[in-house]
């Protein structure tokens, strides 16, 4: 039986900086940021919009009244979660209004929840052929004002529907894992802003990817060429590029020349959206299908990476007909009509949040599920059409 992804759903907020501003307001030579970072745009979520609402932005992409009724698991991967108990997909079971008859929980590892949803929604399916799974990947990644990280900051979420007899990219249950206790990175309780030992994160990526895909050449008897495109976690775009260093000298050079053309339009999306943490390898994934010119069942690979540390290298197979389950004009409204604001404005919103007993100006509201008051310590969530 063939698993995987059946639909795919992409949001980001409206509001964005460029990254030249940034660079010029933190007296930093925009190259750095641009070339040497690879960034261009990056998303501000405005203070009613959090991994909760953004999810479910996403996930409305997906759902309708045919498939609705199936759903029979949710499950969140983010490392923004908005309370240390209740998981988000359990406010997304009311937002969406999901069957009562469905297992709704949130994953955390870093980067790498979403991968981990996506792989328990597989065996899932696999158990349950007649009913379909919600895998969302929801976060902001945020690090602070003035600091080493602020670059590669970013919100957004992308929503998966998987199914059995999937249209868009199926499943081929091979793939190599591997986990480390590593202080690469990590946000206490008591923050709401990440620490990184950047460099080091960097060190550690590559060698996740470098030890994974030795593994999964020696267990599945497989190349290089025997792949299309290889998908990468991008926190930001470079990142990526560097793990691919590996391959030089060690692979045909042709190959490693489509290699490096696929990763291009990969990273499309993520260079004027910015860091998704548990999204980013996914909205690589819908980059690289919007953008690229695609064999009809090319095989592709994808690396998930979360730091502390996970890492994943997995298979799947591009279905023939795959647009057609996408809705590619929402996604290209999304990413074309958004706002520009500039640095001063983005360091007036960053500082905002809706505290204990406040209650957000409807007015003010461009998206339609948001965050609508603080009652009692509670977030309220509604939605606004």
């Amino acid at each position: 039986m063939d698993i995987g992804i059946d639909k795919i759903g992409f949001y980001t907020p409206k509001n964005y900086i460029d990254i030249v501003d940034l660079a010029k307001a933190r007296n930093q030579d925009p190259d750095k940021f641009t070339i040497g970072i690879g960034q261009e745009k990056q998303a501000v979520p405005m203070p009613y919009e959090d991994a909760v609402t953004m999810a479910a932005e996403a996930a409305s992409q997906v759902l309708d009244d045919t498939n609705n009724s199936d759903i029979g698991l949710l499950i969140v991967g983010t490392e923004s979660s908005v309370d240390e108990s209740k998981a988000s997909a359990l406010f997304l079971t009311d937002l969406l209004e999901l069957p009562a008859d469905v297992r709704a929980f949130e994953i955390k590892e870093a980067c790498y929840g979403a991968t981990a949803g996506l792989q328990t929604a597989r065996d899932y399916i696999a158990a349950n052929p007649d009913k379909k799974a919600l895998v969302i990947a929801s976060d902001i990644a945020r690090y602070g004002l003035n600091t080493p990280g602020e670059v590669t900051q970013g919100a957004g979420a992308v929503a998966m529907l998987l199914s059995a007899d999937p249209r868009i990219l199926k499943l081929e249950n091979k793939s190599t894992f591997m986990s480390r206790n590593v202080g690469d990175f990590w946000r206490p309780t008591f923050s709401k802003t990440a620490f990184a030992r950047g460099k080091y994160s960097n060190q550690i990526y590559i060698e996740f990817f470098s030890t994974l895909w030795e593994q999964f050449q020696e267990k599945y008897d497989v190349t290089a060429a025997d792949f299309k495109a290889m998908l990468f976690h991008i926190p930001y775009t470079k990142m990526g590029s560097k793990a691919m260093k590996i391959l030089e000298g060690n692979i045909d050079e042709d190959k490693l020349s489509e290699l490096k053309a696929s990763y291009q339009e990969s990273i499309k999306f993520g260079k004027v959206v910015g860091n998704l943490y548990t999204g980013s390898l996914y909205l690589s994934l819908l980059s690289y299908l919007l953008n690229a010119n695609i064999d009809s069942n090319e095989e592709i690979l994808l690396f998930s990476y979360g730091s502390g540390s996970m890492g994943e290298l997995f298979s799947g197979k591009i279905q023939p007909g795959f647009k057609d389950a996408i809705d590619i004009k929402t996604i290209e409204n999304i990413l074309q009509n958004r706002n520009k604001i500039n640095i001063s404005e983005y360091e007036g919103i960053f500082g905002q949040g809706l505290e204990n007993g406040q209650k957000t100006d409807v007015k003010a509201i461009t998206s339609t599920y948001y965050l609508s008051e603080i009652k009692e310590n509670e977030r309220i969530y509604q939605s606004h059409n």
